[in-house]
């Protein structure tokens, strides 16, 4: 069975930060590019970030310079540093795997940038 378990999120104020961490199971992790999603109230779900198995990093223009991915393969393990929140960076976010057609899904773990 296929899990993938965020944690990590939370109310922060603007401008602080916050470490994302996402537990994957039941697949071959370093297989498998890795990625963070997020969806606000009312709109669709976007990409945040990427990292391939050699570790080759994608980010959405508005995060670049202020959140990171990082994956740990034998921990099977993704991370997303966030720093710099800003009020728009308010979301569900969500852990990717995707190999080929193949994605899994995490349940989401919110974040709420708010003074």
């Amino acid at each position: 069975q296929v899990q993938l378990v965020e944690s990590g999120g939370g109310l922060v104020q603007p401008g602080g930060s916050l470490r994302l961490s996402c537990a994957a199971s039941g697949i071959i992790f370093s297989h498998y590019v890795m990625g963070w999603y997020r969806q606000a109230p009312g709109k669709e779900r976007e990409l945040v970030a990427t990292i391939t198995r050699a570790d080759r990093i994608n980010l959405e223009d508005s995060v670049k310079g202020r959140f990171t991915i990082s994956r740990d393969n034998f921990k099977k393990m993704v991370y997303l540093q966030m720093n710099s929140l800003i009020p728009d960076d308010t979301a569900v976010y969500y852990c990717n795997a995707e190999e080929g057609w193949t994605q899994y899904w995490g349940q989401g773990t919110q974040v709420t940038v708010s003074s």
